[in-house]
Parts: structure tokens; C-alpha cells; sequence
């Protein structure tokens, strides 16, 4: 294992011509916001936050996060409206935009780096106002913290996590973030003790100090926090993917899971039983059309399960052109054309009586079980998932559960078919995740 970790670490440790380029752009940034800055008195500091500032980014994903920070009297309205502001004055040569979080930021990309400016207050640790108010406690911590072996630690188990496909806090992901690697590697040390404890990992357990319960999967609690577990936002399924890749890992260690993976090939005979719901959406912020796809996705999902077909996975998906698709694995697309509805013993008069007036017409046949109680053998409404969610959607979508926000996307057109069908890039790749059975999570070896 440890000649596995050594050759990883050359993987995942930026070169020296990199980190000096990196260097140079975030160098030119933070003099261009520092340039806007003077003019406002309501500024106090301008500093360097996230991955790259604590040197724990990766060579592939170097994003520049430059926080603002603002005098906590400061209205939110004029918060929002200045930092907007500054940084679209400070970014202008390369073509900024907005981006959401909690709160609108400015990002912008130059030479192929992601460079962000980010407002928060400058208030007293635990007196948080925003929601990026902490990242200035926790880039001072970390610093404090990590010494630099500690930092390709943090860095191999990013990789580690990213191959697995469960690197990332974004609500596409909810998976762990850049933060929560660090904790856990100020933790426990070293990538492979982090390892080692996840693949015991109890349940509801605790790494770090808790002033209060959580129920989650696991509690990974913030050193600058006691009271915030960093795991909420971590879904159940990407705690179990790590948990099962660091068993595998253990058992064989391999460069493979510092490594991108490899597509692999999907079997038609997956694909048979995979519906597919396109359509698309008006740009709106990544973190609420994310919300959004995800709601429709279950919403359809309890829609299919009252019409009794089984539905064992499903997915959600955007491309970068405002399309979004919709995947269902089903245990099957098509079911019998008959179901049985059962209804109360025959002792009690009253529902007995209102059961077989509201049933026997449409029944092909009723009996009494041995149980005593009164059955009814009729035609479904819906025996093919398709057609069903094909007049679900397009004469009953008020009734679906889709959010509110989407049902203007809808109205416009959608289109619903089976994942044999699918040629488009974005849906390939989502629907290989859906049906395939990944060897580095689920390996006997």
C-alpha cells in the first residue's frame, strides 16, 4: 500500500511550473479587487480563501476564491449590491458573471482557472451573518493545523474520493467537500488512517467534538463550530460509496483509484427497462435548477409507485446548455394489465358494504380470502410507465408534485423515451452510472 500512495502522491501534487502560473493568477486578482476596494468604506480586508490559500489544491481544479469582507453593520441589501459590483469592475477583462450560493458571487475565468469573489462579514467567530463567513476561520485554522506532508494527505484523499465519484458538497453531488477532506485529514493524519476508519465507520459515528446529537449517516463536526455537522449535506449513498471503496481499497490496493476512470460499457440488456424524461429549462442559479430536477425526479417517481410499477433507481442530470433529463430504472416498463385491490373483512357491515358498492362494477370478479376479507379483481388505469408519464405530464401536470418552477420548462415541450434511444453525451454518462456496477466500490477481491 505505501508504494501505491508514494506514486499517487505524484499524481495529485501540482507541479512546481503549475503552482508558480497558479500563483501568478491569483496574485493578478487580488491586486484587481484591492484596486476597487479603497473607494468603500464599508470594506475592511480583501484575502485569499478556499483550496488554493490553505495549499491543498488539485492539479486539475484550482479555483481562486478572493473573499471581501465587509463591516458586519453593513445591510444585506448593500452587501449583495457592492460585491456584485466590485467584482465585475475588478474582472471586467475576462468577462465575468454571476454565480449563486447563499448569496449571488462574481466569477470569472482566466487562462482556464476559475477565479471567484466572494462577500462575507468580518464579524467574531460564532456570530456568523452569511453563509461564507466561516471560510475566513477556516482557512486561519487549517493553516495553523496542517503542516505541509498534511496537505498531500488531504490532497491524495480528494483524488481518492473524486474517483470513487463522491468529491464535491454542490447539491449535484452531495458528496464531501474540499473542507470536510481537510477534517478529516487533521483528523486522522494520513489518507490511509482516514481510510482505515471509514472502513469500520459505525453508524451515527462521530469525528470531532459534538455539542449537540445529529442524526446522519455519519458526524463530522467543524473545529471552529461544535455546534455545525459538516456531514448534513453528505447523502447516505456517498457515504456508502466511500465506506465500500476504502474496504476495496484495502483489500487490494491499486493506482486505479488515483486514476480517472475509464467509461465503462453499458449492456442493452441494462438499458431495457430505463425510461427517460428530457426537457429544457430557463438558465437559472446551478443550486435551485439542481433542487429543482431532483424534487421532479422523486415526485415522479411516488407518482409511478401509486400506479404499482417498481421503480428501483433514479437520476437527475443537466448538461452545460440548459438541458435536463430525467433517468428511472424500473423493475419493469410494462406490468400486468390486472391488479387486485383489497378491502375490509366481511364483519364490518359498513365498509364492506361501501367497498363492494364502490368496486363491483368495474371488477372482473370478487371473492372473499381465507382471511376474511373482500378482494376485487380489476383493470388498471395504467399497464406502460411510458404512456403513463406521458399523460401524467402533459394533462395532469398540476398534480405530478413537480416544483412550481419547472412546470413552466414542462409546459414548453418535454420529451419521454426508452434509454436505448439516448444519444446525447450528458445522458449517456448519467445512465452508465444508473445500470453499471462500479468495481471499485463493490469488489470481492
Amino acid at each position: 500500500m505505501k508504494q501505491v500512495l508514494d506514486n499517487a502522491k505524484r499524481i495529485v501534487i501540482p507541479s512546481t511550473r503549475l503552482q508558480q502560473d497558479k500563483e501568478k493568477i491569483a496574485n493578478l486578482v487580488l491586486g484587481l479587487v484591492k484596486e476597487q476596494t479603497p473607494r468603500y468604506q464599508e470594506i475592511v480586508n480583501v484575502v485569499f480563501g478556499g483550496s488554493y490559500s490553505k495549499g491543498t489544491w488539485l492539479p486539475d481544479k484550482a479555483d481562486i476564491d478572493i473573499f471581501i469582507k465587509f463591516e458586519k453593520s453593513v445591510s444585506e441589501e448593500r452587501f449583495v449590491e457592492l460585491a456584485k459590483k466590485i467584482g465585475f469592475d475588478s474582472l471586467r477583462k475576462f468577462h465575468p458573471y454571476v454565480r449563486y450560493s447563499d448569496h449571488p458571487y462574481v466569477e470569472a475565468k482566466i487562462e482556464g482557472t476559475k477565479v471567484n469573489v466572494v462577500p462575507c462579514y468580518d464579524i467574531e467567530k460564532g456570530r456568523w451573518k452569511s453563509a461564507a463567513d466561516r471560510s475566513p476561520f477556516h482557512t486561519q485554522f487549517m493553516l495553523g493545523s496542517l503542516t505541509s506532508a498534511m496537505k498531500d494527505e488531504v490532497r491524495l484523499l480528494k483524488v481518492f474520493l473524486k474517483t470513487v465519484g463522491v468529491y464535491g458538497a454542490e447539491i449535484a453531488k452531495q458528496g464531501f467537500s474540499g473542507y470536510v477532506v481537510e477534517v478529516l485529514i487533521w483528523n486522522y493524519g494520513t489518507c490511509k488512517d482516514a481510510i482505515n476508519a471509514f472502513a469500520n465507520l459505525k453508524p451515527n459515528q462521530i469525528i470531532g467534538n459534538a455539542s449537540k446529537e445529529f442524526d446522519t449517516a455519519v458526524v463530522i463536526m467543524d473545529p471552529i463550530d461544535d455546534t455545525r455537522n459538516l456531514a448534513a449535506a453528505i447523502s447516505v449513498e456517498s457515504v456508502g460509496k466511500f465506506v465500500l471503496a476504502c474496504r476495496s481499497f484495502l483489500k487490494k490496493p491499486s493506482l486505479s483509484y488515483f486514476r480517472p476512470k475509464r467509461n465503462s460499457k453499458v449492456s442493452r440488456k441494462n438499458l431495457e427497462n430505463v425510461l427517460v424524461v428530457t426537457f429544457s429549462f430557463k438558465p437559472r442559479s446551478p443550486d435551485i435548477i439542481w433542487g429543482q430536477i431532483k424534487r421532479a425526479a422523486n415526485s415522479l417517481v411516488t407518482q409511478m409507485q401509486v400506479e404499482e410499477f417498481d421503480v428501483l433507481r433514479r437520476s437527475a442530470i443537466i448538461d452545460e446548455k440548459s438541458n435536463a433529463a430525467l433517468l428511472f430504472l424500473l423493475q419493469s416498463t410494462r406490468i400486468s394489465e390486472l391488479h387486485t385491490r383489497e378491502g375490509p373483512d366481511f364483519y364490518s357491515k359498513t365498509d364492506s358494504g361501501v367497498f363492494i358498492a364502490k368496486n363491483v362494477k368495474k371488477s372482473r370478479t370478487m371473492w372473499i380470502n381465507a382471511d376474511g376479507r373482500i378482494h376485487s379483481l380489476q383493470n388498471r388505469n395504467h399497464n406502460d410507465a411510458r404512456l403513463f408519464l406521458q399523460d401524467l405530464l402533459k394533462n395532469h401536470l398540476d398534480k405530478t408534485g413537480i416544483p412550481k418552477g419547472l412546470k413552466p420548462d414542462f409546459k414548453k415541450g418535454f420529451k419521454i423515451f426508452p434509454a436505448s434511444k439516448v444519444t446525447s453525451k450528458f445522458i449517456r454518462e448519467a445512465l452508465t452510472e444508473l445500470v453499471t456496477t462500479d468495481n471499485a466500490i463493490f469488489s470481492s477481491t
